[in-house]
């Protein structure tokens, strides 16, 4: 009888968890310092908008990635379609805060975003590496 892995079914790999996590921090960092720049009525950019719906959004969504992660075809798909939106929200916040007059506030939402994107990047390699070339077998053998 062929022995399975059940621990990799409940929980998310290593690599996954600490990108995870360090996605979802910089979504924090992220929504928090635009959020502040909305409240204060300081309209810095043309796309802070944009780059405060997809930080909460990354915020809210990524607390359910720790459970979908144990669901194989979910998260690449999950992954790849935050990385797009990431990716929009970078070239939006360098767009908007890549001059000399920026603040600091404004270079690290750039920052971050970039960090968040960065991560999403990794996850949809990973996953793809993980996912297809054998390491994870959703069936078993006869």
């Amino acid at each position: 009888m062929a022995r399975t892995n059940t621990s990799s079914r409940f929980a998310l790999p290593p690599f996954f968890l600490v990108s995870n996590v360090i996605i979802w921090i910089s979504a924090v960092i992220v929504m928090g310092i635009v959020s502040y720049f909305i409240s204060e009525g300081a309209y810095v950019g043309n796309h802070i908008i944009y780059e405060e719906v997809i930080s909460v959004l990354t915020v809210a969504f990524f607390l359910i990635s720790f459970i979908l992660g144990t669901y194989p075809g979910y998260i690449l798909l999950f992954n790849i379609i935050f990385s797009y939106l990431w990716l929009v929200a970078v070239v939006f916040a360098a767009e908007d805060w890549s001059s000399d007059y920026a603040s600091s506030l404004d270079h690290t939402v750039e920052a971050f975003s970039f960090i968040a994107f960065f991560f999403l990047l990794f996850n949809v390699v990973f996953d793809w590496y993980f996912g297809y070339r054998g390491h994870t077998r959703t069936s078993s053998a006869v």
